[in-house]
Order: C-alpha cells, then sequence, then structure tokens
C-alpha cells in the first residue's frame, strides 16, 4: 500500500510541477486581449460539452470521448468535470474534478478554472452557438484552445468556420486536432 501512495504522490508531483511549468511559459508569453463573446446566459451554458476539438496539451493529449461538465453549485461557483478515456475505448472513463467561478460579471464569458490548488487557468469563451449548441473557449497566449458541441460530432463546414474564427483570433488554427469521440475516428486524418 505505501507504495501505491508513494506512486500516487509523485505522479501529483509531476502533473503540478508540468502545469507550473506551463503555466510560467504561458506568463512570459506576450499577452494580446482575447475578445469574448458579449454575454453567456450560464444556466443555458450548463450541461455536458463534448470536445470536438482543442490545441493538444499534456493534460489531454491522447484522449479519446473528452467531455465537459459544467454544474452550477450554491456557493456561486461551477462544478468543471473533465471526463475522457486515456488512449483508447476500451479504456476505463476517468474523471477529473474542478471548480470554475466567473471573473467577469457583466459578460459571464471570462472564467477561472482548478483542477488542482493553487494553479488557476484563464477560460475565455469566444464564440457561442445563439443556441448553445457549440462553443469556442480559448486563453489569450494562443496557446490553448477548445472547440466543444452539445452532440459528439459537429459538422466539417461548421468545424471549418470555427476554425477560420481562431485564425481571425490569432490562433494557428492548425494546432487544433480533432479528439475522437467515435472508435472509428482514432488514427484519421485530423484527429489526435
Amino acid at each position: 500500500m505505501g507504495r501505491t501512495i508513494e506512486r500516487r504522490t509523485w505522479r501529483w508531483l509531476a502533473i503540478v510541477a508540468a502545469v507550473m511549468l506551463s503555466s510560467g511559459c504561458a506568463l512570459m508569453a506576450p499577452k494580446a486581449p482575447l475578445p469574448t463573446v458579449e454575454s453567456v446566459d450560464l444556466d443555458r451554458y450548463m450541461g455536458q460539452w463534448y470536445v470536438i476539438a482543442n490545441i493538444p496539451y499534456f493534460g489531454e493529449r491522447g484522449n479519446v470521448a473528452g467531455r465537459a461538465i459544467y454544474r452550477q453549485r450554491s456557493d456561486g461557483r461551477m462544478d468543471d468535470i473533465y471526463i475522457y478515456k486515456k488512449g483508447n475505448f476500451d479504456a476505463p472513463d476517468e474523471r477529473l474534478e474542478g471548480v470554475a467561478w466567473v471573473v467577469d460579471e457583466t459578460t459571464r464569458a471570462e472564467w477561472k478554472v482548478q483542477f488542482y490548488w493553487p494553479l488557476r487557468f484563464g477560460y475565455y469563451i469566444v464564440g457561442l452557438d445563439p443556441d448553445y449548441q457549440w462553443s469556442m473557449v480559448g486563453h489569450p497566449t494562443r496557446n490553448y484552445a477548445w472547440i466543444m458541441a452539445r452532440e459528439p460530432t459537429m459538422d466539417d463546414a461548421l468545424y471549418a468556420r470555427l476554425l477560420s474564427r481562431f485564425e481571425a483570433l490569432g490562433y494557428d488554427a492548425d494546432r487544433l486536432k480533432k479528439v475522437p469521440q467515435r472508435p472509428e475516428q482514432v488514427g484519421q486524418p485530423g484527429f489526435q
């Protein structure tokens, strides 16, 4: 049992160190303003979102069937639950639980997210379907981006338009890779 605890401790420390290193790099990068949407109805935003694409980073690289669940809490913050399978569809679901809170009360489009204390990460809703069927989330460093949808697949034409929107915001849209939501998508062009 001691070895299991020791491995978990080292794993946790490695994750924290990697996040701190990537956060430090992000802090040193120039930060251009990143415009958000004008307004987010938090009640409509809550619920499950499938991760259609992202700029892969150590925490999500190689994951399949990724989805985020947002839930309002009684303390005014939100649960941010990330569910995924590591590497393949036969793997068991894994779950990472965090907390999110609104930073910009006027638009409710700028949040902070925390999965590991004391690390906090900016979450900027930069595109949002009027019917809340898709969302674009970014960070001012342009090193992090997500396209999410209420359904596990997205029309190719819509996906191309959202990539163009990211380009217009100063992102290199070629860095965004689709996240497999079905087994037959693994290894296909454009997917992680």
